[in-house]
């Protein structure tokens, strides 16, 4: 693995709540060592998963600073600190490295929907800020409503702290663009549970998860049995665990993957609005894959 990894497996963290909807960092400390000591070599936080668009910056602060205390050198913690005002990304950042995390998820700005350009200027000047601090893109389509094209990436990926990218557009294709068009050390994650395996297969390195809340140790057998040779176990891994990685988006994420901690009695709370909690009714479904897996 390149010493610029982030890991293999990095779960994207939910952010408990209490019942007062404040961030329950007691549980946030709790979680994430759980989830280091469960298979989880990377942490996420504050990413779309830790519901970032409705957390003040104080609370993330507190949240990189307590998950970071929490799991030391045992994993890597990078910081959502990401946005669609270039500036603002850049100062949420430049505090992220003071703080001494391991890097920086950016996603691609929402809503401004800037043009290839426009990206490609947004990312290279928000890595060329924060000095040798790794980077890691984000290109998630279906939220921001802009691709970034693999011609971007390949760009964006000659800056010497832009290292990774985590690439949730659902196509195979653009990762294998993008493969084809990077030189080997720059890292490729999934950005989809059920696209880890295939995106293996295509010269990625892991993924960055939800299901690994619940799965993490079977999410590091299954890159490991991949990377072994033994496809037929990864293979087999990946088809039992596909029940879990679809119905952890049965509705927007991370409402079914909290109900799921939940059930397990992880007391990670509910979410804010404008996200709302899960019906009764795929609840039931969210079970149901929970207790056939024996994750219950």
């Amino acid at each position: 693995m390149s010493e610029q990894s982030f890991g293999k497996v990095i779960t994207a963290m939910v952010t408990p709540l209490d019942e007062e909807g404040n961030v329950n960092y007691e549980v946030a400390e709790k979680l994430a060592i759980h989830l280091v000591d469960n298979g989880s070599d990377g942490l996420l936080v504050c990413g779309t998963t830790g519901e970032s668009p409705t957390l003040s910056w104080s609370e993330k602060c507190q949240l990189f600073q307590v998950v970071k205390k929490a799991v030391g050198d045992q994993a890597k913690v990078l910081a959502g600190t990401g946005g669609n005002a270039t500036e603002h990304a850049i100062e949420m950042t430049q505090e992220a490295a003071k703080m001494g995390l391991d890097g920086s998820l950016q996603v691609v700005p929402y809503y401004n929907k800037p043009p290839q350009e426009g990206l490609y200027q947004h990312f290279k000047k928000i890595a060329e800020t924060v000095g040798d601090f790794p980077i890691m893109l984000y290109n998630i389509p279906g939220r921001t409503g802009q691709n970034m094209s693999p011609e971007t990436v390949a760009k964006l990926a000659e800056v010497d702290n832009i290292v990774a990218i985590k690439e949730a557009s659902s196509s195979l294709e653009q990762a294998c663009k993008i493969r084809r068009m990077t030189d080997s050390s720059f890292l490729i994650y999934a950005g989809d549970d059920f696209l880890t395996l295939p995106l293996l297969t295509v010269g990625g390195i892991g993924v960055v998860s939800v299901a690994s809340h619940l799965v993490g140790l079977q999410m590091q057998e299954m890159i490991e049995a991949f990377n072994n040779g033994q496809v037929s176990q990864a293979s087999e891994i990946n088809v039992k665990l596909f029940p879990l990685f679809k119905v952890l988006f049965c509705t927007t994420n991370p409402i079914p993957v909290k109900a799921a901690l939940n059930l397990q009695g992880w007391e990670v709370g509910g979410v804010r609005l404008p996200l709302v909690e899960i019906s009764e009714t795929l609840k039931q479904e969210v079970k149901i894959v929970l207790e056939k897996l024996s994750l219950l």
